[in-house]
């Protein structure tokens, strides 16, 4: 899939989906895990990603699909092991975006110590919206999020929140990875995760960056 590169405007290849779980205390506490002391990263793969506008599809092998809101920040150069304090220099733009989880699949995985790699991978399971330049956010730590379902507020969280910071978790990842540009990083989720249903209208909204419609179906 391609997006407008916020920094050129023109058309850009995603790279790799890096994804960070339970990066909110209280969205810990309502999964009954606790607070992780370093980040929890899984990736999804290109083929989960939709725009705003498209559709949510539920998979059959599911009766559990839930909702996650998260901060979305887009990689814009090469960098491997990036000091934290320069990391915000690498972030081409930020937008909204869902993590759609399978949570009874996830529930599954986690009681048998397997991956959760089924659970958030399936196609249309990472929506996302459009970027605005990383210059135009003066602090990614100050970004309010929501999600609305069927006009009903679901999740209402703040980036201040993180356990682990954008700039962190950007280093964190780049000794793990090399991140290129075009990559995505999908920060984890408030509290307030919960259950979609066939026909429903998804919402993401924040003041700073642009909304994000999906439909489930």
């Amino acid at each position: 899939m391609t997006v407008v590169d916020p920094l050129t405007s023109e058309p850009k290849n995603i790279g790799k989906i890096l994804c960070i779980g339970r990066n909110y205390a209280r969205h810990a506490a309502e999964m009954h895990d606790s607070v992780p002391k370093r980040p929890v990263i899984f990736l999804k793969p290109t083929t989960s990603l939709i725009r705003s506008g498209g559709s949510i599809v539920l998979p059959p092998i599911s009766s559990d699909v839930h909702h996650e809101v998260e901060l979305v920040v887009m990689i814009g150069r090469t960098g491997r092991s990036i000091p934290e304090d320069n990391s915000l220099t690498y972030v081409a733009g930020y937008a909204l975006g869902l993590d759609m989880t399978a949570r009874d699949l996830q529930s599954e995985a986690k009681a048998r110590g397997n991956p959760w790699s089924v659970a958030k991978g399936f196609d249309t399971f990472a929506p996302l919206g459009d970027f605005v330049p990383a210059n135009e956010i003066a602090d990614p730590q100050d970004i309010k999020l929501s999600l609305q379902v069927n006009g009903e507020i679901r999740q209402d969280g703040h980036t201040r929140d993180m356990i682990f910071t954008v700039s962190y978790l950007i280093a964190y990842c780049s000794r793990i990875f090399t991140l290129e540009r075009g990559d995505l990083l999908y920060t984890g989720t408030p509290a307030g995760v919960g259950p979609v249903f066939q026909g429903d209208r998804l919402e993401a909204m924040s003041h700073q960056l642009p909304t994000l419609e999906v439909t489930v179906r």
